[in-house]
């Protein structure tokens, strides 16, 4: 920690921090949203329908909004002083009050709900005002957050006083706000460019967050029911699954999307970033769906939602992983990276008609056929790898 309690925020230009990695404060800021995930993966575990699948993505998306909007700032401005210690403490504080009016976030808790996002971003938005004052060349760039970010507040307070669904509305427009304001900072963002290493680092952090909450829902299925073969052969394809996502994506994922924002060209940067945003919330699904399967591993037939949720979770992953690796390979014009996207490409499409033909799948079936397309995908994104390499 800096010897100072507090120091004025410094500008981390990309170039100046090449090797920068990720602070002990930014690893231990990410445990709360291990919490909020699993909250919210519980939520839709518990209701496995068009209403909860409604629930689970509305809610996800304000909370993972808090954290990219935490790691921008700390990529650009954090000092790792007392007062950012602190600061980050109270974050801490409010993301756990929001994990807990997830139950209900859409019902009995959205006042709560909306209280703590509201919280969460009037403390970003107090960041960026200390940044720009103390940091005149970054000013343009935190005062376009800052007008963003606060007109998107405005919808949020707004929301308080009004009843539901009618506070939902409010709710998108804010978001929807607060989405698009990044795409307006091209020419401000060619002169302060994120960490080309920081950025990249701190996403796939929090995938392997997610990824995690899968392993954690395919233990706490076995343990749920009496181990027999078949919940053992479905925990076990449905752990090969999430281990191919981590190789999909790992092997491809780097910073080359942040090159394009030196050129002010914000379209391929942004669809790389929100994609992530789709990654999390189909690898918190899928956790959810194999949790189902195991629940349901010696029935015959599946129920219709629960294949929909498993099938459908994993073609969402596979589509965002295709998106993901042709973004990091355009600027390269790598034709290897665009034939393998095609491949993730091909592996969500069998996914998707298994979810629409597989009526008389049995769960170890499915399994055994969905964990096939991903590990297939593996050996050929292995195999094109290792004939360009020689």
């Amino acid at each position: 920690m800096n010897k100072n309690w507090w120091r004025s925020p410094i500008l981390r230009v990309g170039e100046d921090h090449e090797q920068r990695r990720a602070t002990w404060l930014e690893l231990f800021y990410d445990l709360v949203f291990v919490v909020a995930i699993a909250e919210l993966a519980h939520n839709l575990s518990q209701d496995v329908s068009w209403w909860g699948l409604i629930s689970f993505v509305a809610l996800f998306v304000p909370i993972w909004w808090c954290w990219l909007g935490a790691t921008f700032y700390a990529t650009l401005f954090d000092t790792d002083d007392l007062g950012d210690r602190l600061l980050t403490l109270l974050q801490m504080m409010i993301i756990a009050a929001l994990s807990v009016n997830v139950h209900h976030g859409l019902s009995t808790s959205s006042l709560g709900f909306g209280i703590t996002y509201v919280a969460a971003r009037t403390i970003l938005i107090i960041q960026y005002l200390i940044a720009g004052y103390y940091i005149p060349q970054a000013r343009p760039l935190t005062n376009w957050y800052i007008k963003g970010f606060s007109l998107s507040m405005l919808f949020w307070l707004i929301s308080l006083l009004v009843p539901t669904p009618w506070r939902f509305g409010f709710w998108t427009l804010g978001l929807m706000l607060e989405f698009i304001t990044p795409l307006g900072t091209g020419h401000l963002a060619a002169q302060i460019t994120p960490n080309l290493y920081h950025v990249p680092e701190r996403l796939g952090l929090f995938t392997i967050i997610v990824l995690g909450e899968s392993f954690a829902a395919v233990v706490k299925g076995v343990t749920e029911k009496q181990w027999d073969t078949s919940s053992l052969l479905v925990a076990g394809f449905g752990m090969s699954i999430a281990f191919s996502f981590w190789w999909l994506y790992f092997d491809s994922v780097d910073g080359s999307p942040l090159e394009t924002m030196k050129t002010g060209k914000m379209g391929i940067f942004i669809t790389w970033l929100y994609s992530h945003l789709f990654l999390a919330m189909g690898l918190a699904a899928t956790g959810v769906g194999v949790k189902h399967l195991i629940t349901n591993s010696a029935v015959t037939l599946l129920p219709v939602n629960e294949r929909w949720l498993f099938c459908g979770a994993v073609t969402v992953c596979l589509l965002i992983l295709a998106v993901i690796n042709l973004t990091t390979c355009i600027l390269e014009k790598n034709r290897l990276g665009r034939i393998l996207s095609f491949y993730r490409l091909g592996a969500a499409g069998f996914v998707l008609c298994l979810a629409i033909a597989g009526t008389m799948l049995s769960p170890v079936i499915l399994t055994t056929l969905v964990a096939t397309a991903c590990l297939v995908t593996v050996a050929l994104d292995l195999f094109g790898t290792t004939q360009q390499g020689s």
